[in-house]
């Protein structure tokens, strides 16, 4: 598998760690910066990563800063991108299972780097479940409509 990697320089350091561990586990990994812990901007991270999964440059991406959330948020902006972050191995286990997640987000300042290795592992580890949840799945790739997309009241859109 070919997994792409990107973190801004609150991650830097767990984002290294990360890769060499999956890289020692036999992944092809894809490091798309930062480079360095040099203050630097998380959207441009987790867009190139979002793009490398979209684009099917990677099977799967890691994006990491201080709180996980908005590296998320940026990888999120693309069309085929469900990015989750997640805080747990029970997080990583639903989102993968349930959700069909191919960005994993890491939160530097909230996940210890034994926990971020857990959750990695349970994150590649974790099949989707498909069945129901492929019907879900489909209804996030969808493209928002003029109205937002929500169901009335009642109705089982």
């Amino acid at each position: 598998m070919r997994i792409a990697v990107g973190s801004d320089h609150a991650g830097y350091r767990l984002k290294q760690h990360l890769a060499a561990r999956l890289a020692e586990a036999g992944e092809d990994v894809l490091d798309l910066g930062a480079k360095s812990e040099e203050s630097c901007d998380y959207p441009d991270y987790g867009r190139a990563v979002g793009a490398a999964v979209a684009s099917g440059q990677a099977d799967w991406g890691l994006v990491i800063c201080g709180t996980g959330l908005g590296i998320s948020m940026a990888a999120n902006r693309l069309p085929g991108v469900r990015a989750a972050r997640c805080t747990s191995e029970y997080d990583a286990r639903f989102a993968r299972a349930h959700n069909d997640a191919n960005v994993l987000a890491l939160g530097s300042r909230v996940s210890g780097v034994g926990l971020a290795e857990a959750i990695v592992e349970t994150f590649r580890s974790t099949a989707f479940e498909g069945g129901r949840h492929q019907r879900r799945v489909a209804k996030i790739d969808a493209p928002a409509a003029a109205d937002g997309g929500a169901p009335a009241p009642g109705s089982e859109r």
